[in-house]
């Protein structure tokens, strides 16, 4: 039986099995402190791609270590970090899976505990291995401590740590790249006028508080050239009063269109920390909708999918041209093959020594 689903789908030189995506889910696990892959990222994401996924995206991955979320996060600002990460796409590409990677910078929101095996919450202190913050303004998240604004030079090295980051990802055999403005971290910081409260180039209206978002959209493109898919992951709305709206998202997404890039990956959130998110099954989808019916890109929608009828669903009937699944891709691997058997679907891949499982 023919299914959405299971369905190829193709960006520039990446044709992908299915329309089973995994997003970026930050793992906390370069136990090294120094943005190196573990042997947990081999694992973990090996995992995800015999499961039959159609493309795995890289968690968060910071473009310079300053822009790190904890101290255990990825990094690629370095050649030694491009050389481990290449084995793991390897391993993903050998299991059929398109590679992808989220670059990113969490600005504001850099240096903090990470999520799991930590009871403290907060900025790490300088004495325990944290740094200063940098941000579009001087405004601090809630809890964390104040970052210093950068300056017009400061956000050109942001923009060329991107493209260097993005040369290395392309070297090391990923597929497609993603620029993360998303969750509140440095460029969704930039977007948002609560937490950008400059008045030069980079502050005021729409297309000066865009400006570095579009300018590494350009620098990204010009480095990996034309047959790698570029993305840009945006949080369609801060759902506070004053803040990001999906309107100026539309807007955002059809300036990177024109400088490049080939698919919007639509989240919300994560600007605001007493935010008010109508989180339940799917309550991120109709943003992505919005957008791909306002500007004729492609989306990705994320954000509790978790079933294999739901999914098909979002794709018959136009709201997406892909879904992430994430939570149940870390409860069950194996949802994409979970789900074919669900929705009827004859599958011709799928991990040989599990054959009888999926028989």
């Amino acid at each position: 039986m023919d299914r959405a689903l299971f369905s190829p789908f193709t960006l520039r030189g990446m044709t992908t099995r299915n329309r089973i995506w995994v997003p970026p889910m930050c793992q906390y696990s370069s136990e090294s402190r120094d943005g190196m892959p573990a042997a947990w990222h081999l694992v973990h994401l090996g995992s995800l791609a015999k499961g039959g996924v159609g493309a795995i995206i890289l968690e968060a991955t910071a473009v310079v270590p300053e822009g790190r979320i904890s101290p255990e996060d990825l990094g690629l600002w370095n050649d030694a970090q491009r050389d481990a990460l290449a084995p793991i796409v390897s391993f993903l590409h050998d299991q059929g899976a398109a590679a992808g990677i989220q670059l990113a910078h969490a600005g504001r929101k850099a240096s903090t505990y990470r999520a799991w095996g930590e009871t403290r919450r907060g900025s790490v202190p300088l004495a325990e291995g944290g740094w200063p913050t940098v941000a579009p303004s001087a405004v601090a998240f809630e809890g964390l401590e104040t970052p210093r604004e950068l300056d017009v030079d400061g956000i050109q090295a942001v923009v060329a740590a991107f493209a260097a980051a993005a040369r290395r990802a392309v070297d090391a055999g990923f597929d497609m790249v993603e620029i993360h403005a998303a969750h509140g971290y440095l460029l969704h910081e930039f977007l948002s006028p609560l937490s950008n409260r400059r008045t030069d180039a980079y502050g005021g209206s729409l297309e000066n508080r865009a400006r570095i978002v579009l300018e590494a959209v350009e620098a990204v493109r010009a480095e990996i050239g034309p047959d790698v898919a570029l993305l840009v992951r945006f949080s369609a709305t801060d759902w506070t009063p004053g803040g990001w709206t999906p309107q100026e998202t539309e807007q955002v997404v059809r300036w990177a269109a024109e400088r490049g890039a080939d698919m919007i990956d639509v989240s919300t959130g994560g600007n605001v920390a007493t935010a008010t998110i109508p989180a339940g099954p799917g309550y991120q989808v109709p943003f992505a909708a919005a957008i791909r019916a306002a500007t004729g890109m492609p989306t990705a929608a994320v954000g509790m999918i978790d079933q294999a009828y739901q999914a098909e669903q979002v794709l018959i009937t136009g709201q997406a041209d892909v879904v992430l699944v994430g939570r149940e891709m870390m409860r069950d691997p194996h949802f994409a093959l979970r789900a074919a058997r669900q929705l009827g679907v004859e599958l011709d891949y799928g991990p040989g020594p599990y054959a009888r499982a999926f028989a």
